[in-house]
């Protein structure tokens, strides 16, 4: 079983043989994420593929901040780079969920809280301590608060 971490090696050793510039820069950033996550804390570890996938879901992140930032500054050219980096790391991230996926997610983590004694807007701390677990990786978290409070209102 490979790692994910193994796998981003692998293909890095891949883009550089291609020429691919973009690609492998963007292994490489993704790679110094991970290691700079290894590191810090009191002790050096070795980070779980769960772990790194959520260092990547951030990493991803990023760059779609940085491609709507750089798209609002009418910095095109820059925008486009952010989003192609983007995409290179979706392709190790676990696909989004749809909207019909995320909705019942809610719906079930909302009854599951109700049965707990939280009620209305109150219960959105409760309801999103259930659904992170469920989601890791793949729902935003901006777009899972938003239903949640969807379904809570």
């Amino acid at each position: 079983m490979t790692t994910l971490k193994s796998r981003l090696h692998e293909d890095l050793t891949a883009a550089i043989k291609a020429r691919d510039e973009v690609r492998s820069a963007t292994i490489r950033m993704a790679l110094a994420a991970v290691t700079k996550e290894e590191v810090a804390g009191k002790e050096a570890r070795e980070l779980s593929d769960e772990e790194v996938l959520a260092v990547l879901t951030s990493e991803s992140k990023k760059r779609r901040e940085a491609a709507e930032a750089f798209t609002d500054g009418g910095r095109e050219e820059q925008a486009a780079r952010e989003r192609a980096e983007g995409a290179v790391l979706e392709e190790y991230l676990p696909a989004q969920l749809t909207d019909e996926e995320l909705t019942a997610l809610v719906d079930e983590a909302v009854a599951e809280a109700r049965a707990g004694g939280a009620e209305g807007p109150k219960a959105m701390g409760a309801v999103m301590k259930l659904l992170k677990p469920r989601t890791a990786g793949r729902a935003d978290g901006k777009r899972l608060a938003a239903e949640v409070k969807r379904r809570l209102s």
